[in-house]
């Protein structure tokens, strides 16, 4: 892991823009056909798509609540809008609380098998978690945070090709 990069001013970065859980899935498996994935932020690919898988199956196995009731219904009511359905923006700093939900180091092939397998869970699972900020969302607005979730992750991951 590289430590210290501003996430907020990294350049080279891929736009995307995911409309569905297959579309996240197909950029993956996109960067998989790459001869490797360089990553640009602070986190290995294969840290990305961890944290992206351990988010995954957190809204259908739940995760603990990072904060009290009333800041999550002020986060329902001021912005779940807004990270439903508006790019996310870098440079966010997990809570302690949060720790959980940070990688450890693996491969990119690790990396990639778990979220192969996160993928086909929400895909096969109906159930769904509260968020632990936002509280209670459907699946429908659960699969639209993944895809803003992963737009920006995968968004630091470039595939190289030659």
């Amino acid at each position: 892991m590289i430590a210290g990069i501003d996430t907020k001013t990294v350049t080279g970065r891929r736009q995307l823009q995911f409309t569905c859980i297959d579309d996240m899935l197909a950029d993956v498996e996109r960067l998989a056909q790459s001869k490797e994935v360089r990553a640009l932020g602070n986190w290995s690919s294969g840290q990305v798509l961890r944290h992206l898988t351990i988010v995954m199956n957190g809204s259908i196995d739940g995760t603990p609540k990072m904060m009290p009731r009333i800041m999550q219904m002020m986060i329902r009511l001021l912005a779940k809008n807004r990270f439903l359905n508006k790019p996310m923006a870098p440079g966010f700093k997990l809570p302690p609380k949060a720790a959980m939900l940070i990688p450890q180091e693996t491969s990119w092939q690790e990396g990639l098998d778990e979220f192969r397998r996160a993928v086909g869970r929400l895909k096969s699972e109906s159930a769904r978690m509260p968020h632990p900020a936002i509280g209670p969302l459907t699946r429908d607005e659960w699969d639209r945070l993944h895809c803003r979730h992963a737009e920006l992750h995968l968004s630091f991951l470039v595939p190289v090709e030659a």
